[in-house]
């Protein structure tokens, strides 16, 4: 399964919320989905997507992920390339890798923001308080 994410907040902080696409490897759109989280930086509305996906994962039954995303600081943190320092993320961090070793497979991989577009629609969706 492939899973776009993206978060960001208008102002940093300020309004945020999350994007969260799931798609088959043959591109079919499987689950599209997003969340305001109130006030918050663009790093923890990032990893709200990724909690959010990897939640999404665990209960459908998906046990092999790639997931994308176009914040390069969460992925290579997720990847162990990074050490998380922030201690706001520390918390969201450590649950991800909790929820990711769940699941029998979980890839990360950096995409550039022209190939996040609907995930990232859908964060704005979120901080635009739509539904």
């Amino acid at each position: 399964m492939i899973v776009n994410i993206d978060g960001g907040s208008r102002g940093n902080p300020g309004p945020a919320g999350y994007g969260v696409r799931f798609a088959a490897p043959d591109g079919a759109v499987v689950a599209e989905f997003s969340g305001a989280i109130g006030v918050a930086t663009n790093n923890v509305a990032e990893y709200s997507g990724l909690l959010a996906a990897l939640r999404y994962a665990i209960e459908h039954g998906y046990q092999d992920l790639t997931v994308r995303s176009d914040s390069l600081l969460l992925v290579c943190q997720m990847r162990g390339e990074y050490k998380v320092k922030n201690p706001g993320l520390q918390a969201l961090h450590a649950e991800a890798r909790h929820l990711a070793s769940r699941l029998r497979r979980v890839r990360f991989e950096h995409v550039r923001r022209e190939f996040n577009m609907h995930a990232d629609r859908l964060a704005n969706e979120a901080m635009d308080g739509k539904k």
